[in-house]
């Protein structure tokens, strides 16, 4: 087992702890997991999907997800050295406060920051959800076919720089030159949802259902699209769709309670 002790005076601890916060103001916990965790989504964004083992995409979100686990270990320490400090003892008329950074893996305190980095990114960031999805079908989502990928990673490109248009164009050359990939399907969904397309946005998932007919993705968003038409009915019979193909999925109760009984 590998430690490291930080020894921290009392002056330089507080600097760190109160760098952008407002006075009287406690260090927010959340947003020091958000600030890590949007980090490591950021890392899983440049993450491969086609044409991959399901253990090297899991490999690759894990790699992302530890290079910033010791991260939040260490901003958890000092989150919580405030109330050590009421009990440190005093070295030259100044408190000391010892703390210990565990950088073993197989440790309660590494676990602990890396499993809620994980939580977050499974219900925060869209590349996670994507891989996870990706390494859990037994269908292949992406393409073999040159045209259609090199049309897609057009469309990936136009998405990060919010060119809707754009990237809807290019999905559509992507399915029109292998009309079974299923991400591109996914995704233009996605695209036509962003500039208030819902009609066609229904119709890329249901021909993404229609080559993998228990395809997450586009179970959990036909009921989104149905909900920005007002279409609440419509929306509840595809949440009950959704959760006949993944019982006791918490985002149908989730998406039920934030969207249609508000």
């Amino acid at each position: 087992m590998i430690k490291k002790q930080i020894t921290i005076l009392t002056f330089i601890l507080l600097s760190s702890l109160l760098f952008a916060q407002k006075k009287n103001d406690k260090p927010d916990n959340e947003a020091v997991l958000k600030e890590i965790s949007d980090g490591a989504c950021k890392c899983t964004d440049s993450i491969k999907l086609s044409n991959k083992k399901k253990e090297d995409i899991l490999k690759d979100v894990h790699d992302c997800i530890d290079k910033r686990t010791g991260a939040l270990q260490v901003s958890t320490l000092l989150l919580g050295a405030e109330e050590l400090s009421q009990k440190a003892p005093e070295v030259n008329g100044k408190k000391q406060i010892n703390l210990t950074f565990n950088t073993n893996k197989d440790s309660k305190q590494y676990k602990e920051s890396y499993n809620r980095i994980e939580r977050y990114l499974m219900q925060n960031c869209e590349s996670v959800k994507r891989a996870t999805m990706t390494s859990e079908t037994s269908y292949d989502k992406f393409s073999k076919n040159d045209t259609a990928l090199d049309f897609y990673q057009k469309a990936v490109d136009a998405s990060k720089k919010e060119k809707w248009k754009d990237a809807i164009q290019n999905y559509e050359q992507a399915v029109k030159a292998d009309p079974t990939f299923i991400y591109a399907w996914d995704n233009l969904g996605i695209c036509y949802r962003r500039v208030g397309e819902y009609d066609k946005a229904l119709n890329a998932y249901k021909q993404s259902l229609a080559v993998d007919p228990k395809g997450k993705m586009p179970l959990q968003n036909i009921p989104i699209a149905y909900i920005y038409k007002k279409e609440y009915q419509k929306a509840i019979d595809a949440y009950n769709d959704f959760d006949k193909i993944y019982p006791n999925d918490p985002e149908v109760y989730y998406g039920i309670r934030t969207n249609l009984l508000r």
